[in-house]
């Protein structure tokens, strides 16, 4: 099977992000939507994977660096980093099977 490259990358994080954002209050179901527009935005199953997996990883390095800047201190930044990747994590599966599911739709 062919991927079309009709999609963005770019464009289906910045739709899972915005999605997310005005869905927060539907814990499961609105990060799925966000991930099936996101997904199908992206153009494909691996760029709508690319999209939901991205964001998480840039997130949690901006914040060991932001947390390690302002506090000096590593560990902190470490923890800082840490609890944010957790939180991804929780956040992720409905995410991951959103952007499957819309890829398959791109």
């Amino acid at each position: 099977m062919v991927e079309d490259t009709n999609g963005s990358v770019l464009m289906g994080m910045i739709w899972m992000f915005i999605i997310s954002l005005l869905l927060f209050w539907l814990p499961g179901l609105g990060s799925l939507i966000a991930g099936i527009v996101g997904g199908k935005q992206a153009g494909g199953v691996m760029a709508g994977l690319m999209a939901a997996l991205l964001p998480g990883l840039l997130v949690a390095a901006a914040l060991f660096f932001a947390g390690t800047m302002l506090t000096t201190l590593p560990i902190v930044g470490a923890l800082l980093a840490g609890s944010g990747l957790l939180l991804y994590i929780v956040y992720l599966p409905p995410l991951i099977i959103g952007a499957l599911i819309g890829g398959l739709l791109a």
